[in-house]
């Protein structure tokens, strides 16, 4: 599975910190953190019908992560929406657009990992982009990657950061075995999620998703457990085993790029009968009237 360019993004721009530039244009300094040492957060958004679905959850946990990563002259909901929204305006867009918000640590007077170093505050990326669901929605394939999820002992994974190799080398693993993502295990081996998505599952009639003891606390995933909740579906939060996954009656992935996502195999195994399920179907109804009936205009 890979992403496919669409020309619509050939001559757009992106914002860093109050300038707009064309895609092809450099606007990131050498000296910044995010250049420097990945120092830095982020948050993904996806465009409905001109409203960002979940924003304010979204801003929330870019603060959180920024604040405990201890940075300085953070820029207010109101200056990164619009920011958000000026760049929106630039590019015409209004739906079907994903948005990547990165906050970096800012830059610095010269190089080296002391945040003492950075003395002009944050640097505010904005890149909105139009691109469709990432996923096939005919059901994915999964492999379990030897590249574990770092635990709060490790890397705390309720920051939101930008040290995202420990993914891009799972994902590596999981394209040379052939399959769409990788499933990445705790350091405890019981399941977290894949290199990007959340993961739930059908287990023995019962709907069930892991904990985030080695995962980011997902704002679609949250929005699944109160959508169920409403719907009366009821949902374990627990940990859950790799033979649990191979043996599920269906299993789905959350995520804002991919919405939610069925699996079909995972490590060669079918799961359930090979095709999505009806609680992933109907989970996906559920989640998409919500995420197009709400949101915050910004577009």
């Amino acid at each position: 599975m890979l992403q496919r360019y669409d020309q619509r993004n050939a001559d757009l721009k992106y914002w860093v910190n109050g300038v707009l530039r064309h895609r092809d244009e450099p606007g990131i300094s050498p000296f910044d953190s995010v250049v420097q040492g990945g120092d830095a957060v982020w948050e993904g958004l996806r465009l409905y019908q001109g409203r960002a679905f979940a924003l304010d959850a979204h801003l929330a946990r870019l603060r959180r992560s920024a604040a405990a990563l201890g940075f300085a002259a953070v820029p207010s909901d109101e200056e990164i929406t619009a920011a958000l929204t000026a760049t929106l305006r630039a590019n015409e867009m209004t739906d079907g657009v994903h948005i990547r918000l990165t906050l970096t640590r800012g830059v610095k007077v010269t190089s080296g990992m002391d945040p003492r170093l950075n003395q002009s505050g944050c640097t505010l990326i904005v890149l909105a982009e139009h691109k469709a669901p990432v996923y096939d929605t005919g059901g994915l394939k999964l492999a379990t990657s030897s590249v574990r999820r770092p635990g709060a002992d490790v890397l705390d994974p309720k920051i939101h950061h930008n040290n995202l190799i420990n993914s891009i080398l799972a994902k590596m693993e999981a394209t040379l075995s052939g399959a769409d993502d990788a499933l990445m295990l705790d350091g405890r081996g019981f399941v977290a999620e894949t290199n990007a998505t959340h993961l739930f599952a059908v287990v023995r009639g019962q709907l069930a998703t892991p904990r985030t003891v080695a995962c980011p606390e997902g704002v679609t995933r949250e929005t699944v457990l109160a959508l169920a909740a409403d719907a009366g579906i009821a949902i374990e939060v627990r940990d859950i085993s790799l033979a649990e996954m191979h043996s599920a009656d269906e299993v789905f992935c959350t995520g804002t790029m991919g919405e939610i996502a069925g699996v079909v195999q995972i490590d060669g195994r079918t799961i359930g009968d090979g095709t999505i399920g009806p609680v992933t179907r109907r989970i996906a109804d559920i989640y998409l009237a919500h995420a197009r009936g709400s949101g915050t205009v910004v577009a």
